[in-house]
């Protein structure tokens, strides 16, 4: 029961971060993302732990491998966290009216891109059976990623996410790109269908609070960088004291003791 209230919350918070971005931007593609894949990864976890009395490990996983080793211990059942994501984070998108067509396929897709991401970096885990740690049977199973991990593949997605509009057949409707050059997104792509808005100023109708006052890495060219970051408003370098443990020694036994060393050192922010 624990897990469908995190469940319910994360729901939740799915949706009152959704009303912080302006519809269709890839900010919001990234929520609805990784939404639908913390759901699914909560409730895979819980069949896993036995918190639940009506699923467990994927049973499904069993007998020899091509590998030539033998499928054991409890696999995580991704199947079932995938489905009830795929039922419970959906249904919001599919009872809405048809007017918005093209943001209800944009949620839809981005919720299958979440699970996809959970599902396609699945990890075999294995143990070695044997005498003096021999490996003369291993046994594997099937596990999550950790979802530190999902969350940094959807950030690249997020990166490389495809701006699409809506294509109107005789029979049916679909997300193409709007620059017919591109590639075409595949079910793990993440897509948008309007430019995200300018976050460097404060503006409270897109919950942006604006980058000054940031901190910025003075070295990097990467988003987290001085230039990107402040907006080309420039940036103050402030002289910071940070204690920390040094000199450490092991004491037999069994402890460590250090002594707190202080230095100073540059911390950039954004004007």
């Amino acid at each position: 029961m624990t897990y469908f209230i995190i469940v319910f919350k994360m729901q939740q918070e799915h949706l009152n971060a959704q009303f912080l971005f302006v519809s269709g931007t890839r900010e919001a593609a990234f929520v609805h993302s990784i939404s639908s894949a913390g759901v699914a990864h909560a409730l895979t976890r819980a069949c896993s732990s036995g918190d639940l009395e009506k699923c467990g490990c994927d049973r499904t996983v069993r007998g020899r491998s091509a590998e030539g080793f033998e499928w054991s211990g409890c696999s995580d059942n991704i199947a079932f966290g995938t489905a009830f994501s795929r039922t419970f984070v959906d249904a919001r998108e599919r009872r809405k009216k048809t007017k918005n067509i093209d943001r209800i396929l944009m949620n839809l897709h981005n919720n299958e891109a979440g699970r996809r991401a959970l599902e396609d970096n699945v990890q075999v885990v294995c143990k070695c059976h044997g005498v003096s740690g021999s490996c003369e049977l291993k046994t594997c199973w099937r596990s999550m990623t950790t979802f530190r991990e999902v969350g940094n593949i959807l950030k690249e997605k997020f990166d490389g996410a495809t701006e699409v509009r809506l294509l109107k057949k005789k029979s049916s409707q679909a997300l193409v790109p709007v620059n017919p050059q591109f590639k075409h997104h595949t079910d793990s792509d993440l897509v948008y269908l309007v430019a995200s808005p300018d976050f460097c100023e404060p503006d409270s109708k897109t919950g942006s609070l604006g980058t000054a006052g940031r901190v910025c890495n003075k070295t990097s060219k990467a988003i987290d960088g001085c230039d990107l970051m402040c907006c080309g408003r420039g940036f103050e370098t402030r002289k910071v004291t940070v204690t920390e443990r040094c000199m450490c020694k092991f004491f037999w036994c069994c402890y460590v003791r250090c002594k707190n060393c202080e230095r100073i050192v540059d911390e950039h922010y954004c004007k």
